[in-house]
């Protein structure tokens, strides 16, 4: 079915919540596994259509976030959802306590039980308010973003489309870019210190009353982190600073020189910018950039073709920028209908082609998995749905020519540096919401202090110049996963690493590299992050060594 044609309806969450409750009691009152087997099926009937008009909603806000209709409807689930939880959860608490677990076990996996346990942990009624507190201000974040309309070389633009302003050739023009981008978020300055400061105490206030420390605790359980903990991250995080940040300040210096200026003279606004002639930019139009992908998938593998076939058959994707779209990309799914669906907002740079293999990496595991019969089972935790995507887009280098024509070469090499240049930047992150959910008591001012510190140790070449919204400690507040999605940026960083894997084995041999590839992703969420790598037969990104091994064959590509 063609996404435009998708009916949708508001879920009654109140008599969802009573079919939750009935089968919650037939569980609780089982007296075979068989019978609570069934049970659980029903549940997954029920979890997946209203998983379906959820998603439609999220999608239909996204696309256009004027439309009244849509957010309203978004409104109206992030206000209601938070308390329904409480009859998932019972449901999950009978299924957890049922005396048929080993029998269970056998037809949805014993990890669904591990991640079962720790999203237990995650709530409680007397949280209800507070979580839909926390979904308001998410929303209002992404309103206000969302609202920008920026008067630029005699256009209106949006943050999206201002984006291929900051990649010009002509340096005034990036410099200005940078400027009106600054003078957007500078404008909302207090705004935004306000909404993230109440999204502190709000996210502090429920990890207090679930009985944790603080609230990084329990951003870990509910990010399901199930094979790895803090101090994991935080070495891997060390790694990053002593064996990437120095090879990457060394690209930037070179970097420097290729553009004609000194590691000295170069600012923020030129950090994106790779070649003095400008970067390479895909060839033609929004429409050629989809057919190219289109043929690059049908070639790819007999399983790629059919799943780019049943995407654009069905038009489960809008890329383009426009006035009031939301800002950024994504990939969901509507499992009602075992379809993925593509987000993005096409501004005119490789980015477009970045974004459609990465969202495809997305799509085309939720298509793989489409058929899995519980979706918990389907998908795995997100830093390997990002290995997923990250992988694909290095899986597309043999195609980079249907988007970049001549300019070929120079593609590959931006997107290796860059993929080198964003591990650091996505540990900034992630230390970044250690220090803010660990010391809630910060004050705004002492956020954006503690930013710029790790600007110096994470990202020791950058300036800002006169670009006030990053020289003050503020560049954060436009990476919208701090707010919507806390602790999700260092998935990306382990998800990157075990990309540049991939990439490493697919210079020597493609085939095998893919046939890992695709063995990781057909497992779906049966196994742990760990587990997946190890089924791919490829290293873990927390053993030390992995990273700087990777690195080093990255850099000599380069060379």
């Amino acid at each position: 079915m063609k996404f435009k044609d998708m009916p949708y309806e508001r879920v009654d969450l109140e008599a969802l919540g009573k079919e939750f409750d009935a089968l919650t009691e037939k569980v609780k009152n089982a007296k075979d596994a068989d019978t609570v087997i069934e049970v659980v099926r029903e549940q997954e009937k029920l979890s997946v259509h209203a998983q379906t008009m959820i998603s439609l909603v999220h999608v239909r806000n996204s696309i256009d976030t004027r439309d009244e209709y849509y957010a309203a409807e978004k409104e109206f689930y992030d206000t209601n959802l938070p308390a329904f939880t409480a009859h998932s959860q019972n449901f999950a608490l009978a299924l957890y306590a049922s005396p048929f677990r080993k029998e269970i076990e056998k037809v949805v996996g014993e990890l669904m039980f591990i991640n079962l346990e720790m999203s237990l942990k995650t709530f409680s009624p007397e949280v209800i308010e507070e979580l839909g507190m926390e979904n308001k201000l998410v929303s209002e974040y992404q309103k206000l973003v969302a609202s920008a309309k920026i008067d630029f070389d005699g256009k209106t633009l949006n943050i999206s489309q201002l984006g291929a302003y900051k990649e010009h050739p002509d340096r005034e023009m990036r410099h200005a870019a940078y400027k009106a981008e600054s003078g957007f978020y500078m404008s909302h300055a207090e705004e935004l210190d306000r909404i993230f400061d109440e999204l502190v105490k709000v996210r502090t206030t429920i990890a207090k009353k679930l009985g944790f420390k603080n609230f990084t605790e329990l951003a870990y359980l509910r990010r399901t982190r199930n094979c790895y903990n803090p101090e994991m991250v935080a070495n891997f995080r060390r790694q990053v600073v002593t064996e990437l940040v120095p090879i990457v300040k060394e690209l930037k210096r070179r970097q420097a020189e290729r553009i004609g200026l000194t590691p000295e003279t170069m600012c923020i606004y030129d950090d994106p910018f790779s070649f003095k002639e400008g970067n390479p930019k895909p060839m033609g139009t929004p429409d050629d950039i989809m057919a190219a992908g289109k043929q690059m998938y049908e070639e790819m593998s007999p399983e790629t073709s059919e799943f780019i076939n049943f995407m654009y058959d069905n038009e489960l994707l809008d890329l383009v920028a426009k006035e009031g779209k939301a800002v950024g990309g994504y990939c969901t799914e509507f499992p009602e209908y075992k379809a993925p669906f593509i987000f993005s907002n096409f501004n005119g740079t490789s980015g477009d082609v970045d974004v459609l293999t990465h969202e495809a990496g997305h799509a085309f595991a939720g298509y793989t998995t489409r058929n899995f019969e519980f979706m918990d089972t389907a998908q795995p935790t997100m830093e390997s749905c990002e290995c997923h995507s990250m992988s694909m887009e290095f899986f597309a280098w043999k195609w980079l020519h249907l988007f970049y024509g001549d300019d070929t070469d120079r593609a590959k090499y931006m997107h290796l540096e860059s993929a080198l240049i964003f591990i650091p930047y996505g540990c900034m992150v992630d230390h970044f919401q250690h220090i803010v959910y660990d010391n809630p008591e910060l004050t705004p001012a002492q956020r954006h202090e503690e930013w710029l510190k790790l600007e110096a140790m994470y990202r020791p070449y950058m300036q800002f110049g006169d670009v006030e919204f990053y020289g003050s400690g503020r560049g954060w507040q436009r990476q919208l996963h701090i707010y919507h999605y806390p602790f999700y940026y260092i998935d990306y960083c382990l998800a990157q690493t075990v990309s540049l894997e991939f990439w490493s084995m697919s210079q020597k041999d493609y085939a095998d590299a893919w046939e890992r590839y695709y063995k990781f992703v057909c497992e779906g969420g049966k196994k742990t992050f760990v587990g997946l790598c190890e089924v791919a037969d490829i290293e873990v990104p927390f053993e030390d060594g992995a990273l700087k091994s990777i690195a080093d064959t990255a850099v000599d590509y380069l060379k």
